[in-house]
């Protein structure tokens, strides 16, 4: 035990230095030069990132979640062969291509770049509710319908609280690509940290990239973070997994 401890204590100790070696390398590059001197243009390119990221990802969430209980139901399965295979043309075309076949029809802006992020958000999240309504153990769904459950109460009451595990789980990885992807929001003249990212590319200015892309990371392990309490928060503790916390 002690020498877990031990263990424990040094890995986190160098990862600490590590990190703290590395902000101080981002500082020398000049990667939050940008931030002290222009707040308000930082802080007017974050909300427009989280703008991107959430309206993209809530259209994600509202489509893709019934379209994967329609898939499982047996009325519609004839159908699920082309929702899973309409949700994964999102992620088979490259995501700079999804942005520029939708701008031949939207033209420039933030609503090319929020269909572009919904529909390359799509996938984890139907995938997911798939999976997690079918695997479900079928002695329980015999149970439910044993005591003179509907339908509609089979699906409100035993499938979706057992399969909301995975849902969450589909709906993080699904918001955290999106938070890195709406980056490219920038080709589109949509906003976000991708102005940040680009500029300092074109420019050759590592210190403007960097004060784009560390703020994107950072973004992505606090959402990430927040959607894991929120995913311990819905999922009843009956049904919670003894797996990583996070």
């Amino acid at each position: 035990m002690r020498r877990g401890k031990r263990l424990e204590t040094v890995i986190k100790v160098a990862l600490l230095g590590i990190v703290a070696a590395l902000l101080w390398w981002f500082y020398k590059e000049g990667a939050f030069r940008f931030i002290l001197e222009n707040p308000k243009d930082f802080v007017l390119l974050v909300r427009q990132h989280l703008e991107l990221v959430f309206v993209s990802s809530g259209l994600a969430i509202l489509c893709a979640v019934p379209l994967g209980i329609m898939a499982t139901r047996p009325r519609f399965r004839k159908l699920r062969w082309f929702i899973i295979n309409f949700a994964n043309v999102g992620q088979t075309i490259p995501s700079l291509a999804v942005i520029g076949l939708t701008v031949s029809y939207l033209g420039l802006g933030f609503k090319t770049a929020v269909f572009a992020l919904w529909f390359y958000s799509l996938l984890p999240i139907l995938r997911n509710t798939v999976a997690g309504i079918e695997s479900i153990d079928p002695f329980i769904l015999d149970a439910g319908r044993g005591i003179g459950m509907k339908p509609s109460q089979i699906l409100w009451r035993l499938e979706l609280p057992n399969a909301l595990y995975a849902i969450m789980a589909g709906i993080r990885t699904s918001v955290v690509i999106n938070v890195g992807s709406a980056a490219l929001a920038f080709v589109v003249g949509g906003g976000g940290l991708g102005d940040l990212i680009f500029t300092g590319i074109v420019l050759y200015d590592a210190g403007l990239m960097l004060a784009g892309a560390i703020p994107t990371t950072l973004l992505a392990v606090v959402i990430d973070s927040l959607l894991g309490v929120a995913e311990r928060a819905l999922t009843p503790k009956g049904l919670q997994r003894s797996v990583n916390p996070l």
